[in-house]
């Protein structure tokens, strides 16, 4: 029979809060002198540069591959190390070391000169052109493709405009396709009020600062909260070192190119010409009935970024006859992030995948 746990006495509770008091005092001088923590570890290679844009291929660390090579679709206003944070905490490196041949467009931070690029240069240009240099260079003539939040829409438009393309498989995570369901964005970017002509034609690429202080505003209390959570754990070298990842990716924006992004505040903010099926690239119209590859969708039960009403059409939208919807526990960051991630999304997207790479 088990004996049953000692109680903690009150001296006990003392001094741990007397020694957790002592070691945050110790633990945030270090957090102020250290560096950020280094991140986008997985070892890789560049195998095609283009102004900004840089596709890697990771290298390879299983001794069998799936025959189906994977490459990785980010937003245009994220850095795509939160796709491989640290060495344990990288979806990169779990899809590695589950047998798959992970290929990633980074779209780098956009030039002045890059203003003029619109949704026609990545969805008609830039993704084509990588994955077809993905599949010059694993030797196959098919590619699965993940896509994450704006990442999720730029590979679903390639992917209509490509129906007869290469796309073997098509994973989604948190994107929107309903900007009505988008409320708070919609508010800020209502057209009464956001000049967004102005800003473009004033400030060409739109700085990563206003980008920012939009995403704070959704939450806007909630800054001060992972600040007081920071403080009550700073004796806990692991909680620190997590936090200090995930708030170097959060804060580190980077501009969103000012012609794609007068383009996408007009005609999927203030129009939803995706939802209503209208979206027009390059003349053509983005209908993602023609996408026929199988399709999933996994979003985040607790997103205040790509709420689930703005996430929730994408499916039946799709043309696929095998296509399914998976709701997680987390938010738009912890889906594909640490702890949460590690137990949920990445066991469920290696099974999907696997089946459908051989």
């Amino acid at each position: 029979m088990t004996a049953p746990a000692r109680e903690t006495t009150v001296e006990e509770r003392v001094r741990q809060q007397i020694e957790r008091t002592i070691q945050r005092s110790i633990k945030g001088l270090e957090y102020i002198s250290t560096g950020d923590p280094a991140v986008g570890l997985t070892p890789k290679e560049v195998i095609h540069a283009r102004g900004t844009l840089k596709l890697y291929h990771y290298r390879p660390q299983s001794d069998e591959v799936y025959r189906v090579p994977v490459m990785l679709v980010m937003s245009l206003v994220s850095k795509p190390y939160i796709l491989d944070l640290t060495p344990g905490q990288s979806l990169v490196e779990f899809l590695l070391k589950k047998g798959f041949d992970v290929y990633m467009i980074d779209w780098g931070v956009p030039r002045p000169e890059d203003t003029k690029l619109r949704l026609e240069d990545y969805v008609l240009d830039f993704i084509p052109d990588c994955a077809e240099r993905v599949m010059r260079d694993s030797e196959e003539d098919e590619v699965s493709v993940i896509g994450y939040c704006m990442g999720g829409q730029l590979a679903t438009m390639y992917g209509a405009l490509h129906a007869d393309g290469p796309m073997k498989n098509l994973a989604c995570f948190t994107t929107p396709v309903d900007a009505d369901g988008m409320t708070l964005f919609k508010q800020w970017t209502d057209r009464r009020y956001f000049d967004v002509d102005r800003v473009v034609d004033t400030l060409g690429n739109v700085p990563p600062e206003l980008l920012f202080a939009s995403f704070d505003m959704l939450k806007p209390a909630a800054r001060v909260a992972k600040n007081v959570q920071l403080w009550d754990n700073l004796w806990n070298d692991e909680f620190v070192k997590s936090y200090r990842m995930f708030d170097r990716w959060a804060a580190d924006q980077i501009p969103f190119p000012g012609e794609c992004f007068r383009q996408v505040t007009k005609e999927f903010m203030w129009e939803n010409k995706l939802a209503k099926n209208e979206l027009e690239i390059g003349g053509r119209r983005v209908d993602l009935g023609k996408i026929k590859a199988p399709f999933i969708h996994i979003v985040a039960e607790h997103d205040h970024i790509v709420p689930y009403e703005a996430a929730k059409p994408l499916v039946p939208m799709i043309g696929s006859e095998d296509k399914r919807e998976v709701m997680l526990k987390g938010g738009h960051v912890s889906l594909v992030a640490g702890g949460n991630a590690i137990y949920r999304l990445w066991p469920q997207l290696e099974s999907w995948l696997g089946e459908r790479s051989v």
